[in-house]
């Protein structure tokens, strides 16, 4: 035990940190590094194309939790997954590093979506099985876990986003292969701090391990899932399939949107679940709906956030210009700071028997996220009418946006967990990570409505992601009798 918490947290913890980083330093330079022109050693895409591949680039690591979920539950075991995909997104990185050709960099990002899936969902799996218990305990365990992911998170894009001004965009990516690949290693080093914690998969008929075999049919289709990828990939490389990035963003959310009804339909009505874990089920669905909007709104960060700390934002300060890849920083050193405060906050509350309940700690984040887009809007005003804004203006955003999303996210991770029976919890975390995933797509295409070319629609746009926030979080009010009685004394 360290500090009343399974020893084994701290091998999760420092695996996610390392992931995290190589994550969120990439993505601090992907959308720059796409509008950059050629000559700088860019692509020279235009905004809308840049948002609509940033967008399905982060959406499809989330939404390849729903598989690679399903495969740590059942056929590799949770420990076994966060360690392949590990290996796979150092790969992944590896190839962008070094990436000779635009066919290269993005089989690279299809690489690392692969590998994703199969670390994120396995790894909140374990950190959930280290507390069998379940509680406040738990909460307290995912916010101290969600602390390791953002070190990692503000990390990467202060590292990366220094080296790539200096050195170029490869040397930015290769920061990312080099903090997964310690990653890896920690993990291996530290595995046996978890014990039999995920070290088998869960059986599909009960929330035991499984001892026997995987059947035959769970490796075909892995299998046939394997071959097409490497079919679509072959099409691609060789020019006899074209991609229009708008185009498939659009289909790809409309599809998104029907795996996720089919899912919460088969565990509604094809998963064998008791009345009371059904209703559990509704309520899942319902914070699943609120977490995607949230993420529509908050993931404008790597994208149209991003961009405008690019080009509106005033960053000289002490003689020197700052990267606009460190505001993707501030985030993250928020959460270290204020996590802690709010993970002792729920236990103290919890003890007086007067902690929020979930949904109204959702409706906590939707509101602090849509602020943050309120403050925004002003700053937009300002840009509309010819001038440059300060660095503080981001840096009050992004600090609303993180209270929220420290009200939101690990809470949302630790109630799935709870909501669920323990033989569904990584393919249901998957799920969880489907609503970041269309959360993704949606902030893609908001990303590619700002017009570069027509700033006095900036405060306009802005202050559209406000209204939709405090829409969702006063309708998730008017839910929060009905949402209680679902989840069936599930905090």
């Amino acid at each position: 035990m360290i500090l009343g918490h399974p020893a084994g947290l701290a091998t999760l913890f420092f695996t996610e940190m390392w992931e995290r980083l190589s994550f969120y330093g990439m993505r601090a330079l992907l959308i720059l590094f796409l509008v950059d022109q050629v000559a700088h050693g860019g692509f020279g895409l235009d905004d809308r194309t840049a948002s609509a591949i940033y967008g399905m680039y982060v959406g499809g690591t989330y939404l390849a939790c729903l598989p690679g979920g399903w495969i740590g539950d059942r056929v590799l075991g949770s420990q076994r997954a966060v360690l392949i995909g590990g290996i796979v997104i150092t790969l992944g990185h590896l190839l962008l590093g070094w990436a000779p050709s635009s066919q290269v960099f993005f089989l690279g990002l299809l690489v690392i979506v692969i590998g994703t899936g199969l670390l994120k969902p396995s790894a909140s799996a374990l950190v959930a099985q280290l507390y069998p218990e379940g509680g406040a305990r738990r909460d307290a365990g995912f916010t101290i876990y969600y602390i390791g992911v953002n070190v990692g998170a503000a990390l990467g894009p202060f590292i990366a986003g220094l080296l790539a001004v200096r050195y170029g965009w490869p040397a930015g990516f290769m920061t990312a292969a080099v903090g997964m690949g310690a990653g890896v290693l920690q993990f291996l080093w530290g595995r046996r701090l978890l014990g039999g914690a995920g070290r088998s998969p869960m059986s599909a008929s009960s929330d035991a391990t499984r001892t026997g075999p995987m059947p035959r049919a769970a490796w075909r289709w892995i299998g046939v899932t394997g071959a097409l990828i490497v079919l679509l990939v072959c099409l691609l490389w060789g020019g006899w399939f074209h991609v229009a990035p708008v185009a498939l963003q659009a289909v790809t959310t409309q599809a998104i949107l029907a795996i996720a009804a089919l899912y919460f339909l088969y565990l509604l009505f094809g998963a064998g679940l008791t009345r009371i874990e059904r209703r559990r089920v509704l309520a899942l669905a319902v914070l699943f709906l609120a977490s995607a909007l949230f993420w529509a709104g908050y993931e404008q960060a790597g994208s149209s956030l991003n961009l405008f700390a690019e080009r509106y934002t005033d960053r000289h300060w002490a003689g020197m210009v700052v990267p606009a890849t460190l505001f993707q920083s501030l985030n993250p050193v928020f959460i270290v700071v204020f996590g802690p405060l709010l993970s002792a906050l729920w236990i103290w509350l919890a003890r007086r028997h007067r902690e929020p309940s979930t949904p109204l700690k959702f409706i906590f984040g939707l509101v602090g996220m849509g602020l943050g887009f309120l403050v925004m809007a002003a700053a937009a005003r300002l840009v509309a009418g010819g001038h440059m804004v300060g660095m503080g203006w981001l840096s009050v955003t992004y600090l609303l946006h993180t209270w929220g999303e420290l009200a939101l996210s690990p809470v949302g991770l630790s109630a799935t967990t709870k909501l669920v029976p323990a033989r569904f919890v990584s393919q249901s975390l998957g799920i969880f990570f489907v609503s970041l995933s269309l959360g993704n797509l949606l902030a893609g295409r908001i990303a590619g409505n700002f017009d570069p070319t027509n700033l006095a629609a900036m405060p306009g746009q802005f202050m559209f992601i406000f209204w939709f926030a405090a829409v969702s979080a006063l309708l998730l009010a008017l839910l929060l009798p009905l949402l209680r009685r679902w989840m069936g004394g599930v905090e």
